[in-house]
């Protein structure tokens, strides 16, 4: 049986952090930015870790 081959588009979306957490980007963040508050925009920037529920799904899509 061949190997699974990694989801190319969830391993440019997501990395791994050293302790293993799944790291993310925001939504909302690449365009119309002209109505968005200067707040939104700031906290739309930070990294986000990926939730519990989604982590299982994830790593799938990451396995080499």
């Amino acid at each position: 049986m061949p190997k699974m081959k990694t989801n190319s588009g969830s391993k440019k979306r997501f990395t791994l952090t050293g302790s293993g957490k799944i790291k993310r980007r925001h939504a909302y963040h690449s365009h119309i930015l002209t109505k968005k508050t200067n707040k939104q925009k700031r906290n739309l920037g930070h990294i986000a870790i990926v939730t519990p529920a989604d982590n299982k799904r994830i790593r799938t899509l990451l396995v080499k």
